[in-house]
């Protein structure tokens, strides 16, 4: 019913699987709280975390208990000291590093040092997500235009990315390398990894959290630290600082960045306008100048 309302299953479907198979051997015919904090906090198969996972039961026990009552719903935020994510909002130099840390990246002569630092610089600004730059076409890049065409993203939307003549410049750079180096080897992707077929999400994300701890964002070994979804962040934030310090009026803009990133409503896009100091500051100045009194 979800994919028929638009929402993309792809990993989920194997997780529900997977959860379905652990209700099994254990002859469990009731979805419980305690079988779903089991197996959401089972060690990962691939990347995903225990919140997604009990994410996926939630939704699927939600539905169950329409027609068994039995069924017990996991409550948001159960495991001791959970919260949502704080958002890391990465600095200019921090990006930078980031960047310059990829084009290091073996083989010298390849093409993969490239596509990292293309695909990480183009996800820093524009905000795009991770999936919507990894699953451009060819076709949906448009360098005479300056356009990018992202297609069928979350619930069947699509939408058109205007870009700045520096970001066309250097997609064109990453095209001219990619078809010298791979020509009729390179799948319909335009990002591609090293061979030419399509970049894997669990690579992508491998390779920034080796770039993350070269530069000192991560310590080795840590599971948590600033994310490639922040990059997300960070565009929102400064976006909305600069509407702030051009003296627009945000809140008729808020709908513009909201479009910009593929929100379905506005009030999706609050939640990456969190966690920033500076935009307490232009807030605070605002309220101070509206309530100010003129003898």
């Amino acid at each position: 019913m979800s994919k028929g309302l638009g929402y993309k299953y792809e990993h989920q479907t194997r997780r529900l699987a997977d959860f379905v198979a652990f209700m099994e051997k254990r002859k469990a015919r009731i979805i419980t709280t305690k079988l779903a904090m089991e197996w959401a906090t089972l060690p990962p198969d691939r990347h995903a975390s225990w919140a997604l996972r009990l994410s996926d039961v939630r939704g699927f026990a939600r539905h169950v208990a329409n027609f068994d009552p039995r069924t017990e719903v996991s409550p948001v935020g159960m495991l001791p000291g959970w919260k949502r994510a704080k958002p890391y909002v990465y600095s200019d130099a921090e990006i930078d590093a980031l960047l310059t840390a990829a084009l290091a990246l073996p083989p010298a002569d390849g093409l993969r040092r490239w596509t990292y630092h293309t695909l990480f610089g183009l996800i820093a600004v524009t905000g795009m997500r991770i999936s919507e730059a990894m699953g451009l076409e060819r076709d949906d890049v448009d360098l005479d235009a300056g356009v990018l065409t992202v297609r069928l993203t979350k619930f069947a939307k699509s939408r058109l990315v205007p870009l700045h003549p520096t970001t066309r410049t250097a997609l064109r750079d990453y095209a001219h390398r990619r078809d010298a180096l791979l020509g009729s080897r390179c799948g319909s992707t335009f990002f591609v990894a090293e061979q030419g077929g399509r970049l894997l999400h669990q690579y992508v994300h491998r390779v920034f959290w080796r770039l993350s701890r070269e530069i000192g964002l991560r310590r080795p070994g840590d599971r948590t630290g600033p994310r490639v979804h922040d990059f997300r962040h960070r565009f929102a934030i400064r976006t909305l600082l600069d509407w702030y310090r051009e003296g627009k009026d945000v809140e008729q803009q808020l709908p513009v960045l909201s479009t910009y990133l593929g929100h379905a409503c506005v009030r999706d896009t609050y939640w990456y306008l969190s966690a920033c100091p500076e935009l307490m500051e232009e807030a605070a100045r605002r309220l101070d100048r509206r309530w100010e009194v003129t003898p």
